[in-house]
């Protein structure tokens, strides 16, 4: 079986499968088709660390990946890339098209057969586009089939940062906001922007969808969407919480029993290498810690994979030691640092951020340890660490979290976590990571 990996930077689950009013009708369309996962989470809501566990089946400070490739962190579990997998073991062709943020240029361990590269220079709209035909075109070629099963990672860079010219067909004052968003009018454009960047990002998607549907390859191939994290807005992207770590996933593949369904499964990222391994007829490598997803398209009654879901974030552009456990019903977050005031550097310049420096954020400390009822507070606007009515509770998921932290052997364990040699941060005293790290 041929797999398609088709992924985006900074957008949770802002489409309209998820009930976004965007106009994403590729996506809508690719729903139809797909057992859509309303529950899916990331190991961290980073870009380089999401990715990472992701594409080896391991949590991201085990692969290395605490902290940000074009940063100087290095992938250390470069062996166990699904790319490297798939072509060392079972002789797949391996192409990537676009971003992949986990290998730095003439790494020697990057693992793709093919590495299909498209001009930065004209931005990023136009790269995404070139990104699409370049997979469309590595898809159809050689037709009527290859003669190797295929993996094509195709990453588009929208709708990270910096957004496209808002649409002039959008009224940024009429458009659906984030949590904790705060209005104003920059806010608004900036929003409309946002939504111009998924809109386009959707086109791009079609543009590779119709290719795969046209080719060959459309009854043999399994096709995953998914995303790194959250939008690049304050109190998503860099956070364990669910405007964080959620993300849209949707998953198709020929004869799917579930086509068009929606499964609200506690998921991770992590299962998604295992579930390619089930769907495709592969023996899957013993290093892999999640669960395949394939109970979930073949049982006729709602289950469960898993009880939890664990995330992390070390380093982003600033030093920000975090780790959560989510289950069904609560989340727990902790904060492995004495310092608990905000690190500014680690969310992404934009007039929303402007206006909360503005109102005295950085004045505003967190609690080293949050927890949300998810039940009756599922936006996780409510700390209940410190209810005395939660103490069971709160200390249950910590001792569960600390047991995942050593089984993985976390090296938050020992104490905060350095930089490897070469790797650069922001001081967490910059209120922007564009200033320069060091």
């Amino acid at each position: 079986m041929n797999i398609l990996y088709l992924h985006c930077h900074d957008l949770g689950r802002w489409i309209s499968p998820y009930g976004h009013h965007i106009d994403t009708p590729n996506l809508a369309q690719f729903a139809a088709d797909s057992l859509l996962f309303s529950k899916a989470h990331c190991a961290a809501p980073t870009c380089s660390p999401s990715r990472a566990a992701l594409l080896t089946g391991v949590t991201p400070h085990e692969s290395g990946m605490l902290g940000l490739m074009h940063r100087g962190f290095p992938l250390t579990a470069h062996s166990k890339h699904l790319a490297a997998f798939l072509s060392k073991n079972h002789h797949y062709e391996t192409a990537l098209s676009g971003v992949q943020h986990l290998f730095a240029k003439d790494d020697p361990n990057f693992p793709y057969e093919h590495h299909f590269r498209a001009p930065k220079d004209q931005g990023w709209t136009h790269y995404d586009h070139e990104t699409a035909k370049k997979a469309a075109d590595f898809i159809q070629q050689d037709l009527p089939k290859k003669a190797r099963p295929f993996f094509l990672d195709c990453g588009f860079w929208l709708p990270h940062r910096p957004f496209p010219k808002a649409d002039a067909k959008l009224n940024p004052d009429s458009l659906e906001a984030p949590l904790y968003f705060p209005r104003g009018a920059d806010s608004q454009n900036d929003l409309a922007a946002f939504h111009t960047a998924v809109e386009q990002m959707d086109h791009c998607c079609g543009i590779v969808l119709d290719a795969l549907k046209n080719s060959p390859h459309a009854d043999d191939t399994l096709v995953i969407f998914t995303t790194d994290h959250g939008p690049a807005f304050p109190h998503h992207k860099c956070n364990l919480t669910d405007a964080g770590t959620g993300v849209a996933l949707m998953i198709q593949y020929p004869g799917n029993p579930k086509a068009g369904q929606t499964s609200d499964a506690l998921v991770s990222q992590l299962d998604l290498f295992p579930t390619i391994c089930d769907l495709a007829g592969l023996k899957p490598p013993d290093w892999l810690q999640g669960q395949s997803l394939r109970p979930l398209f073949e049982s006729e009654q709602a289950i469960e994979i898993r009880n939890e879901t664990f995330s992390e974030v070390t380093w982003h552009a600033s030093y920000e030691a975090m780790r959560s456990i989510r289950t069904r019903t609560h989340l727990l977050i902790q904060i492995f640092d004495e310092n608990l005031s905000p690190v500014p550097a680690n969310i992404d310049d934009s007039p929303a951020k402007q206006t909360l420096l503005a109102n005295g954020w950085l004045d505003r400390p967190r609690q080293s340890l949050r927890l949300y009822d998810l039940t009756s507070d599922p936006d996780e606007q409510y700390n209940l660490a410190d209810d005395p009515a939660h103490t069971e509770l709160c200390d249950q998921l910590t001792t569960r979290l600390h047991c995942w932290m050593e089984k993985t052997r976390d090296p938050l364990l020992n104490g905060p976590v350095s930089l490897p040699e070469g790797a650069v941060a922001n001081p967490r005293s910059d209120l922007s990571a564009e200033i320069e790290p060091r």
